[in-house]
């Protein structure tokens, strides 16, 4: 475990800052921009998040933090816990030349063709909002954790919520929302794995194999979740199939077939729901009306919606408003940990952070440097409130 850094190793830390400073480019010239620029300059694809929760580390020894790496390789820096800021370490894949330079003029990006941005893997998704979380936290003296593997299966989350022995007294989740918008909103998941075989045969035959099976069956799941024109798509569940693997088996004996699926969960219904709707359909096309096939389910993430009335929602409203701009509250039609936190603590909780989805996993990701710094404005106020340190300033909107 790290705890705080004697005062000998506080000048030295300092020293080696300011000497790195001069490394780096013109506009990356505070604290918490020189974060984002490391943390962004360190690769850190789910399963290599390793060096950039050292530099995170760092980061809180530097502030006479307690800190540690736990046994998954969450970054926790508990301290206040009448708010937790968390956000994810991991990042996609991608090789993303790291510089800041003008953002692009183009109408369906939210950035400024005037403004610096920093460009590079993560930058949106998520390293921008874990490195306005981690200055915000430190700058307000409240709980922070980087969690690890959010962009595949969660397991930093889970850990999180598993080895924690209470909820802390609210959460704010970091994922891109925009400075000026706060998300309150995700649907569930669910994946699976069809798997079906059959006896192999000539294919003049008109007996139905294994890979029709699966083809009939994911058609009469869309089917069945077709929704109306009208339905928003937060209120849908969407079907997606993401592989499929079909054909004679090694002897030759017979045709298998697998085909990974995955549907994602409105707030109206339950995971549990969707999965016995979807295999009511597994009989389809059968003579019989036996199942053909069976489909093995991962553990599924539930859905969130928050209400705009908690404490939580209404300090983020202050806070944009006293930032200048009128708070947007967003759903979202993916998903996030903040589905695990809700799933697992009573408390009140959002999700926020720097950047423009639409730049999510996108070759072309970066973030607006002013629009970073406007989102530690956010936070710090936002935890201040929370904390009960903001007086009367947050009593009302």
């Amino acid at each position: 475990m790290s705890t705080a850094s004697s005062e000998g190793d506080g000048d030295e830390s300092t020293a080696a800052v300011e000497t790195a400073a001069a490394d780096y480019p013109a506009d990356i010239g505070t604290e918490g921009r020189r974060l984002l620029y490391d943390l962004v300059s360190t690769p850190s694809p789910t399963g290599e998040e390793r060096a950039a929760a050292e530099r995170l580390v760092a980061f809180f020894e530097a502030h006479d933090r307690e800190v540690w790496l736990d046994e998954v390789g969450n970054v926790r820096a508990p301290a206040d816990d009448s708010v937790l800021l968390t956000s994810h370490v991991d990042t996609v894949p991608g090789d993303i030349p790291v510089e800041v330079k003008p953002g692009v003029d183009d109408e369906d990006v939210d950035t400024n063709p005037d403004e610096p941005c920093l460009w590079g893997r993560g930058s949106v998704d998520a390293t921008g909002p874990l490195a306005a979380m981690a200055v915000a936290a430190v700058e307000t003296g409240v709980s922070f954790v980087g969690v690890v593997g959010e962009e595949t299966d969660s397991r930093g989350a889970r850990h999180l919520v598993e080895d924690r022995a209470e909820a802390p007294g609210a959460v704010v989740n970091g994922e891109p929302s925009g400075w000026d918008g706060v998300t309150l909103g995700y649907r569930g998941f669910l994946a699976g794995t069809y798997v079906a075989a059959s006896e192999s045969g000539h294919t003049s035959r008109p007996d139905a194999n294994a890979i029709e099976a699966a083809m009939d069956w994911w058609g009469a799941v869309e089917a069945e979740f077709d929704p109306e024109d009208y339905v928003p798509v937060f209120e849908q569940v969407t079907t997606k199939p993401v592989g499929v693997d079909g054909g004679d088996s090694a002897d030759g004996l017979s045709v298998e077939v697998t085909m990974d699926v995955q549907l994602r969960v409105p707030p109206k219904l339950t995971p549990d729901e969707v999965r016995e709707r979807a295999d009511s359909h597994l009989g389809v096309g059968s003579d019989d009306g036996e199942p053909f096939g069976t489909v093995h389910w991962e553990e599924p993430i539930p859905p969130v919606m928050e209400s705009p009335r908690t404490e939580v929602a209404r300090a983020f409203r202050v806070a944009i408003r006293g930032a200048g701009a009128d708070p947007r509250l967003l759903r979202k039609t993916g998903t996030s940990d903040m589905n695990l936190f809700a799933e697992a603590w009573d408390c009140p909780m959002a999700t926020y952070g720097p950047g423009d989805s639409s730049l999510d996993h996108a070759p072309n990701e970066h973030l607006s440097l002013a629009e970073f710094d406007r989102s530690v404005e956010v936070l710090t106020a936002v935890a201040t409130d929370l904390k009960g340190d903001g007086g009367g300033e947050g009593g009302a909107e």
